[in-house]
């Protein structure tokens, strides 16, 4: 997958089939679209290209209201590494500003989808709406199909237990530490990525070391504070641990710490970026003074976790 930064010097991309939207999680409704973008570029031997948006536009439009809570799902890092096993060809990454705002569904059209791109074939989700105001929508691309040399397909949305999947639902999900819904949602598990530190000293000296996940962005929906199942991928390792939420004495923000089973924790992923899955949350955080209770309740956790499949 071929990541762009701006529409200037795209290079040649061969018959373009083109989709927008933020993407935020890549879920099953957006691996719909994909998928539907790769058959379609198969059929005219053509490459499948993502145009998508840095920062969320509503971070952008509305910060002090519908986007100042706003919390997304994936990370930069975390969508352009869930998107490229997708087989996606070409992800172009636009910078969202005011400036970005103001291009009118006409013109983007006009200058970009066909001026720079040359799309050959549009596809677009259910209810999708783009340009200014957000005054563009399926109809008005398929009126517009008619002068320019392109045809456009709107895919319906998608039900997962016959609840229609968005973002926003999978974000409610995830903000109950419904980890498991969220991830029937996804059609993937949910992920965080980050570079491993040193984790808080208090793990250490009850036995259970940890690493803290540095999170990248301020932006990163974190479940609540408790204990989650999870394992870790990175290279050729791979390891089940527990991950812990939990906002410290002292300290403003939640941190995130993990432990994995079976490994040195002196060695091999300080300072790696590794990609952890979330499979299931087991507990609500609890206050737990004491050392020797706390070190009970943790071998508990590791006890029911060991014996989850996964």
């Amino acid at each position: 997958m071929k990541i762009h930064r701006s529409f200037e010097h795209l290079g040649e991309i061969r018959n373009p089939v083109v989709t927008t939207g933020t993407f935020d999680g890549v879920h099953i409704g957006h691996k719909t679209i994909l998928n539907r973008l790769r058959k379609l570029a198969d059929e005219i031997n053509g490459e499948t290209v993502l145009i998508t948006f840095h920062p969320h536009p509503r971070k952008v439009l509305y910060p002090d209201s519908a986007g100042k809570d706003l919390r997304l799902i994936s990370t930069q890092r975390e969508k352009i590494h869930l998107l490229s096993n997708t087989g996606l060809d070409h992800l172009v990454i636009i910078e969202f500003t005011h400036e970005f705002s103001k291009i009118t569904s006409y013109e983007f059209v006009e200058n970009i989808l066909v001026g720079k791109l040359n799309a050959k074939r549009i596809v677009v989700g259910f209810n999708h709406h783009f340009g200014h105001n957000r005054e563009g929508d399926y109809a008005y691309l398929y009126e517009l199909a008619r002068d320019h040399d392109f045809e456009v397909e709107e895919i319906p949305e998608q039900d997962v237990e016959n609840e229609t999947v968005s973002s926003t639902v999978i974000r409610k999900a995830l903000h109950e530490g419904r980890i498991q819904r969220a991830n029937a949602y996804l059609d993937h598990f949910y992920i965080m990525m980050g570079k491993l530190g040193d984790g808080h000293p208090r793990c250490r000296e009850i036995g259970f070391p940890t690493y803290k996940l540095n999170i990248e962005e301020d932006v990163k929906l974190i479940p609540p504070q408790g204990v989650y199942a999870i394992s870790l991928i990175y290279s050729r390792y791979k390891y089940k641990g527990m991950l812990n939420v939990k906002q410290f004495e002292g300290e403003e923000k939640v941190s995130v710490e993990v432990h994995l089973f079976g490994h040195d924790h002196e060695l091999e992923l300080r300072g790696k970026i590794p990609t952890f899955r979330f499979h299931k949350r087991m507990r609500d955080e609890l206050k737990i003074d004491e050392n020797q209770a706390l070190h009970k309740q943790l071998e508990r956790d590791k006890s029911e976790i060991q014996e989850l499949i996964y």
